[in-house]
């Protein structure tokens, strides 16, 4: 053992002994020390510590330190990276011919459709036309039958009033004859 172990296992030894003789506090059972003096000795032990273990402790402290530096430094260049790769897929020949595709299915798209409606437009004035003239030719033949039931009718009732003018005329004749 050389004599810097030596020191810091005898300030250590003081340390405990210390703390082993400090009066205690009743009921809580703990013991109460001089800070100044238990301060000093661990100033002490630190003096005495070889400088790696003073690295060691910056390089903990530090540690954490990079760490953080690194993961923001991971998130900014992960950005960076999707944004330049969606700049680059969207740049990329077969997304500018994929876009160019599209545009051209849709136009396609649109032409048909337009030709769809311009057909079920004519198709309909067909239909409609031609519900149009059957509702006409069922007009003509319901007047043409309106009118010839009503020409029986009105037969019927000239028929009628006329049988009736002459009953009243015979009885008009033998109410003179009376």
């Amino acid at each position: 053992m050389d004599k810097l172990e030596v020191n810091i296992v005898e300030l250590l030894e003081y340390l405990q002994d210390i703390i082993e003789s400090a009066p205690k506090v009743p009921i809580t059972g703990k013991s109460m020390v001089d800070k100044k003096e238990f301060n000093e000795v661990i100033d002490q032990i630190i003096n005495y510590l070889p400088d790696q273990f003073k690295k060691a402790q910056w390089v903990m402290n530090e540690k954490d330190r990079i760490l953080g530096d690194a993961q923001k430094e991971y998130e900014t260049v992960k950005k960076e990276t999707v944004k330049m790769m969606k700049h680059n897929v969207e740049n990329h020949d077969i997304v500018k011919e994929a876009k160019i595709r599209g545009a051209e299915i849709l136009a396609l798209a649109q032409r048909d459709a337009k030709a769809i409606r311009i057909g079920s437009r004519e198709y309909s004035n067909e239909i409609l036309s031609e519900l149009d003239k059957e509702l006409e030719d069922k007009k003509s033949k319901l007047i043409q039958l309106m009118q010839k039931s009503f020409e029986v009718v009105a037969k019927e009732i000239d028929e009628n009033m006329s049988n009736a003018s002459i009953t009243i005329k015979e009885n008009i004749a033998e109410l003179r004859n009376m």
